[in-house]
This record gives structure tokens, sequence and C-alpha cells, in this order.
């Protein structure tokens, strides 16, 4: 009966050790490590803190300005100049390549300065002689009072004549005189050397102002002078230097309407380059004569804010402004940097910050001057958007300001 129930165990199967079972006990268990990694990814994720920066919503004004004029023109430098030398010359350096950032008194280019260094070492040799010379006289000068004061002891004993004592007076006095010669001989060599240093200074060519360098009209080998000179071979300047801290825009404005227009009126300029950036400007001067052959006045216009992107000679178109009107502008709204304001397939969207946290808000967004936004609805004035770091955000994540 034994060996009946033995028989009978051996053939039993343990599914407990099976393929299968190990099989499911393995799945089991990766899919509860892909689950803690899961919630742990969404907990870090969820309390890590993200780097932005921030910004503030502005409420719209609710008032518009209203453009009573039109007219073009062209950005222009009130600093400008093209840089030349004081004297005719040899290019041997130019320093300078268009583009090129230079500061006020830097060497942009030298001249050729052999005859020059010549002449400087003839008049440095030149004093030396002087200064030679002056010495020689005062060691004679010496020797002659010495011999004075001899002959009128030989004078007081009736050795010597007074004649001799007259022309040992006679040398002292020659000497004294040839002495005082030298001193001006030595000041004049002094002069000289200087007018020779002066000459050397000139073939350094330096820039009068710090600026930006637009032309470089000199190669190393050719003429230069500060004259025109005929035939074409000998340039007149180096390179133009440009003072983009002085830009501004001249307009011709027709004469007709020239009483439209009065210094400090504010002005809206857009480059042809960027026609949809906005310049907050203002009249600074109107030039107080006309061109008769094209019946216009030349105004000058001053920039709020002065930007890389805009170069001397460019395109301007401007609107002269008056007074304020209403605001078509439904509901007011607010403005916020363009660089906070995102789009994909669901619209305009940003990413609103509060308590340390950001969420998603849509937006309506609507008209854009100046690098910013209106946002007709989705934001009130004072909320805080993030304009920078941006690319990883998701709903209540941490945040904090970035350093400045």
């Amino acid at each position: 009966m034994n060996d009946a129930r033995n028989t009978l165990a051996s053939l039993r199967i343990d599914r407990e050790d099976s393929p299968e079972a190990r099989s499911g006990r393995r799945r089991w268990l990766l899919g509860l490590v892909a689950l803690l990694l899961v919630l742990g990814a969404a907990g870090y994720w969820t309390q890590r803190s993200h780097e932005v920066r921030t910004a503030t919503a502005r409420g719209a004004d609710g008032a518009g300005s209203r453009a009573l004029l039109h007219a073009s023109g062209y950005v222009t430098a009130r600093r400008e100049a093209t840089v030349s030398s004081k004297v005719t010359g040899k290019v041997v350096e130019v320093l300078v390549e268009e583009g090129m950032q230079v500061e006020a008194g830097q060497i942009l280019a030298r001249l050729d300065d052999t005859n020059s260094q010549a002449a400087w070492r003839l008049a440095e040799a030149q004093l030396e002689a002087a200064r030679a010379a002056r010495a020689e006289t005062e060691v004679r000068l010496g020797e002659a009072r010495r011999e004075e004061g001899r002959q009128a002891a030989l004078v007081a004993e009736r050795v010597a004549t007074e004649a001799d004592l007259d022309r040992a007076q006679s040398e002292v006095k020659s000497l004294v005189a040839r002495l005082e010669k030298q001193a001006q001989d030595i000041r004049v060599a002094e002069r000289e050397l200087e007018l020779r240093q002066q000459e050397l200074e000139d073939l350094l060519i330096r820039a009068p102002f710090s600026g930006i360098v637009t032309v470089k009209s000199a190669q190393p080998g050719e003429m230069i002078s500060p004259i025109s000179a005929g035939g074409g071979f000998t340039r007149t300047g180096i390179c133009t230097v440009v003072d983009m801290t002085s830009l501004e825009v001249e307009v011709d404005v027709n004469e007709s309407f020239i009483n439209r227009i009065t210094p400090g009126q504010s002005v809206e300029s857009a480059l042809d380059a960027y026609p949809d950036w906005k310049l907050p400007s203002q009249v600074i001067a109107i030039i107080p004569t006309a061109d008769r052959q094209k019946s216009t006045v030349k105004v000058r216009i001053g920039l709020a804010q002065l930007d890389p992107r805009i170069l001397p000679e460019m395109a301007v178109r401007v609107a002269f402004l008056g007074e304020e009107t209403g605001s078509t502008e439904a509901g007011g709204g607010v403005w916020v940097p363009q660089a906070a304001v995102h789009k994909d397939a669901a619209g305009a969207y940003v990413w609103r910050v509060q308590d340390g946290r950001v969420s998603r808000r849509g937006v309506r967004a609507g008209e854009t001057r100046n690098e910013e936004v209106l946002v007709a609805s989705g934001l009130a004035a004072g909320d805080q958007v993030v304009v920078d770091g941006a690319g990883r955000l998701r709903d209540g994540a941490r945040v904090r300001e970035a350093r400045r």
C-alpha cells in the first residue's frame, strides 16, 4: 500500500516550480519595479525646482495714439568720422577691420617713419652737443674767475697793471654771455626734439572717439594724405568710425505739413528690415531751413532705446503721434513679453507662476508692439509669467527665479 502511495506521489506535477510559475513571478516583479521607478521619477520631476526667468504682466493703459503724419527717412549717426592722417605718408600697417569695436585714442594704422626717426635722432644728438658745449663753457668760466681774482691781488700789490686786470674781467664777462647763449641753444634743441617727437606721433593714426569701424579704406603700401591728390592713387582716409550711441533718425517732411510737428512730440518708428518692431521715439529738433528743390524740412528724431539691430543708413518709416484717443481693444487686456507666449495645436498659452509652481494657461493673444504681446484674456495684471526656461516645464512643476 505504501509503495502505491509513493508511486502516485512521484507522478504528481509540482506547479510551484514550473517554468510558467517562475515566468509569472518574474513579470510581476518587473512590473512592480517599473511602477516604483515611474512613481519615483514623477515625484522627482514634481519636486525638482527649475530655474526660469519671469516677467510681470502689465495692464493695458486703455489708450492709443493717433498718427497725425507719416514720413520716411534713414538712421544716421551724429558722430561719424573718416579717420585720416595729418601728414602725407605711406601706410605700413592697418590694425582694424570692418565691424571692430575701437576705443578713443586706439591706434588704427601706422605710416612709414623712416625719415622721421632719422630726424629725431639728429635732434637728439644736437641737444646732447649743446649740453656738452655749455658744460665746457662753465669750466672755462670758473677758470676765468679765478684768474680775475689773481690779477686783482697782483694789482693791489702793484705787481700787475690795470690792463691785466681789465683783460681778466673781460674774459669773465665774455664767458658769462656765452653761457647764456648756450643755455638758449639747449632750449632751442629741446623744442626741436619735441617737434620731431610730434612728427613721429603724427604717423600713428588714432581713433578720435569710441565706436565701430564700418569702412576700411586703405591697405599697407598705399599712400595717404589729408588732402585729395590727383591721379586717384592717394587715399584720403584709413577707415570710417561710427559712434553707435549717437544713432538717430532723419526724415524729410513736406513743408506743407511741418506745422503738425513740434519738438518733443512722440513718434513711432519702424525699420523696413523689422516692420513689426515699433520703436518709441521723440522729435529732437526741426532743422530751421527748407530744401527749395524738394520743398521739404529735415526733422531729427531720437530713439528711446538703442539696439544692435539698428544700423546706420537703414530705412525707417515714422508716424508722428497726436493726442491720446480711446483704445479699440475690448476689455483692455495685459501686455506680456513676446517670449512668454507659446503656441501649439491647442492654441496660444503661457506658463503662469504662482506660489513657486507653474500652470499652463490658455490665452487669446492680440497685437504685437515693441516686442510685447497684448493678451486679451487668460491673464490679469500683476500675474507672473515665464519668459525663459520653459522648455521642460510641466503643470505643477516647481520653479525658482534664475540668478541675473
